[in-house]
């Protein structure tokens, strides 16, 4: 297995990494999964500077358009592929974070999602996006568990129908689903993985 770590805000960067991992020959499945807040904290909007704003669109939106933008033709080639976006879901509520920018972005990726199902699925592509719930999957998540204290993270845990945090496992087979041939008539489709809200 080979790793290659990319700006997935650099268009360039993007179509290269996809060139040379492709060879421009096949792309079968491509899982944009880069996102996040970047360091961001809730604040009042009124203090949110522009830049703050662009950067989270920057990695969760442009990044899943680039690399969605450079398979593209590969997957129209071969008459077929699957597209799996990793929202969250702040896209289809209201973010635990408070990051108006992160609601907003993910929001925009699941809007991209139903967008390139439909522009694609002639080709065979199918375009789908998970929206995880709360997963403590990195320092990220770990810092924002922790703010939670103990009451708050019973609280949590308590408005989950299961009663459990997710775990990666849980949503990498929601992605696994949408990359299988069982989801061949799937698209445009936005999957909770959330344990129930």
């Amino acid at each position: 297995m080979q790793v290659r770590t990319v700006d997935v805000s650099n268009r360039r960067a993007v179509q290269a990494l996809v060139q040379e991992a492709s060879g421009g020959e096949r792309v079968d499945v491509l899982v944009n999964n880069a996102g996040g807040v970047l360091g961001q904290v809730g604040r009042p909007v009124e203090e949110i500077s522009q830049d703050d704003w662009h950067a989270l669109f920057r990695v969760n939106v442009d990044g899943a358009f680039y690399f969605s933008q450079a398979v593209a033709p590969i997957m129209k080639a071969r008459g077929a592929g699957r597209i799996v976006n990793i929202s969250s879901g702040a896209g289809v509520g209201v973010s635990l974070t408070g990051v108006q920018a992160y609601a907003s972005a993910k929001a925009a990726q699941i809007g991209l999602t139903r967008q390139l199902a439909h522009e694609l699925g002639a080709w065979g592509i199918t375009v789908n996006s998970v929206a995880p719930g709360f997963v403590r999957s990195n320092p990220t998540t770990e810092r924002q568990w922790e703010s939670y204290g103990e009451d708050g993270q019973r609280r949590l845990i308590e408005n989950i129908a299961l009663k459990r945090l997710g775990s990666p496992e849980d949503i990498a087979h929601a992605v696994l689903f949408f990359a299988s041939e069982y989801a061949g008539w799937v698209t445009g489709q936005v999957l909770s993985v959330d344990g129930g809200k």
